[in-house]
């Protein structure tokens, strides 16, 4: 039986009702039923070739879709070190299809116990500027993503353990050819930040006359193969003994020295959490819960779409992406004004997904114009709206697998800012995931702010992998993409884009992207122009013909149990089957 945290009043008719927190429970197809096991079906579908190369082989050998998560992240934090790594974190959505079971595994990262709700201001009691605090041990959490994927292999795995970065460790002792998108993200970020400036990235990364790497250049990384090594040796590794005496030396290195301690890394805990999970139509759609508020989030968009006829509108009309348009507005608001670390503070999940709240705030998407200004609403349980001053960045990786067993992994992972906090150990970059903290930690009433710092408590997220099931119980699609918080629109897009619009994988990621956060709408090049003049003449402000960064990689299993995926042409994404 799929087991699923269930947070709202009302579920599909195959659902079992349950309150909030409790379990509910969807019947797998009967036994005779022709399943994905059957059918020797399996695909990965991630930002890098020689990534997914190296998940493939994972199956190949026999391994579950987690023995290939593992393969696919080590390559991906070598070949791509610009988005995501073994010094940054994860959430990963696992489903096992012979059981049933919906897992979420949280690797995000942790302050350390130095950390207060000051962490980033400075002596005057202002913010840190963007820079100050983004490239300074200040803003490395302890990284959670290898500890994640230890904690699921030991429920899940069919390969040894140091199977997973064999063939990260040939790549950084042979060598990889630098990619175009790596290049131009060294030679685009040295002249903003201090890439070329931390003594460790400019030698791996620049020429000796100072030029960066070009595209083609064969790229050796004997510290990352010896860094692999030892946590294929023992996934603890990273959390004590020399490397993580690296990691620490890095961090606590001038200027602006941060706190983390080798302490903060022996006492880092991936964590198992329950999914995120509302009916849509009549699909099932689940995502991580917080600290990560893609689940909530995207879900709050689908249900404030869900009475409308959506498949009548299509990509094609004014009408369609105006609703899409407010409904994400709504969402984002209050995702802004409440989600945060669920240890910390009290999230109201059960009272954003509600029916009768998604329907109070669906009537908000009815209006023939824009709404001027969209505000959170207030939810059962809260009094108050929360406040938000949280900066946005987008060094990430989404990557889907899918097993010869029908296993599925949805894992979104990230080091947080472009080469994260530009600070190098063992041969990969160290996270700034900290500063998805917000940088003011109390607000204009003087009240402690849900997403400010604190020791130990894990920053919110924008990662939103999903899983879509369909009224058996059945895998139907699984999706998400990298970001900063337009992570949710970008994800949510692909789910109105295949559920209600009919399109394929790669139909649903190729729609121009709309991340509507507040009340400028980002509008990707690409978009019909008649659509963008019928959006202002609605009264949308809009911030159209950008590029944007989504690297959103999907599989989809059809009907007669075949897969089919997609990946982002804004990256170098692909989606292959062994």
């Amino acid at each position: 039986m799929i087991r699923f945290l269930l947070c709202a009043s009302a579920l599909a008719s195959t659902l079992s009702l349950a309150a909030c927190g409790e379990a509910a429970e969807i019947a797998p197809p009967p036994a005779s039923a022709p399943a994905e096991t059957q059918t020797g079906q399996a695909m990965v579908a991630a930002a890098n070739p020689l990534a997914v190369e190296a998940g493939l082989e994972a199956l190949r050998a026999g391994g579950d879709a987690v023995d290939a998560a593992i393969a696919v992240q080590s390559v991906l934090g070598l070949v791509e070190p610009q988005s995501s790594g073994l010094g940054g974190g994860a959430f990963m959505l696992y489903f096992d299809a012979g059981t049933g079971t919906l897992t979420a595994y949280d690797g995000r990262e942790t302050a350390p116990d130095s950390a207060s709700p000051d962490l980033f201001l400075d002596e005057n009691g202002q913010p840190l500027s963007f820079y100050d605090a983004v490239f300074s041990g200040h803003s490395v959490g302890a990284p959670g993503a290898v500890a994640m994927l230890a904690l699921a292999h030991g429920d899940h795995g069919e390969l040894d353990w140091s199977d997973g970065f064999d063939a990260a460790i040939e790549l950084a002792e042979n060598g990889f050819a630098v990619s175009p998108r790596l290049h131009g993200l060294i030679a685009g970020t040295a002249p903003r930040t201090p890439l070329d400036e931390w003594p460790a990235s400019r030698d791996y990364f620049f020429l000796e006359d100072g030029s960066p790497l070009p595209v083609g250049h064969p790229l050796r990384n004997p510290a990352y193969a010896a860094s692999a090594r030892a946590i294929a040796a023992d996934w603890r590794n990273l959390y004590s003994g020399p490397l993580a005496e690296a990691i620490v030396t890095a961090v606590q290195d001038e200027p602006r020295p941060g706190g983390l301690t080798v302490s903060d890394l022996a006492g880092y805990q991936a964590l198992r959490r329950e999914a995120i999970c509302r009916p849509y139509r009549q699909w099932t759609v689940c995502g991580m819960p917080p600290p990560a508020s893609g689940g909530v989030t995207v879900n709050e968009i689908l249900g404030l779409l869900e009475s409308y006829d959506m498949a009548a509108t299509g990509p094609e009309s004014v009408e369609g992406w105006r609703r899409f348009i407010e409904a994400s507005r709504l969402a984002y608001a209050d995702r802004d004004a409440y989600i945060a670390d669920p240890d910390f503070v009290t999230v109201p999940v059960a009272g954003l997904l509600a029916d009768d709240y998604i329907s109070d705030r669906a009537s908000l998407v009815a209006g023939s114009t824009a709404t001027p200004h969209v505000t959170a609403g207030i939810p059962a349980g809260i009094h108050v709206p929360g406040f938000d001053a949280t900066p946005d960045s987008p060094g990430t990786s989404h990557f889907v697998i899918v097993d010869n067993d029908g296993d599925v992994v949805s894992m979104t992972t990230t080091v947080e800012s472009t080469f994260g906090s530009h600070r190098m150990a063992g041969g990969f970059f160290l996270n700034n995931q900290l500063t998805d903290f917000s940088r003011i930690p109390v607000d204009a009433e003087g009240r402690m702010i849900p997403n400010a710092p604190e020791a130990g408590k894990r920053p919110r997220s924008s990662m939103s992998p999903t899983i879509v099931f369909d009224a058996e119980g059945q895998f139907v699609l699984a999706t998400g993409s990298p970001g900063g918080s337009s992570i949710i629109g970008y994800t949510a897009k692909t789910l109105v884009g295949m559920l209600d619009w009919g399109l394929t994988p790669q139909q649903a990621i190729d729609l121009p992207n709309v991340v509507a956060n507040g009340d400028v709408v980002r509008i990707e090049a690409g978009m019909d122009p008649a659509i963008l003049a019928g959006l202002q003449d609605l009264g949308f402000t809009l911030d159209a013909n950008r590029g944007e960064i989504s690297g959103i990689h999907i599989v989809r299993r059809l009907e007669d149990g075949t897969l089919i995926g997609g990946a982002d042409p804004r990256r170098e994404g692909v989606a292959r089957q062994p």
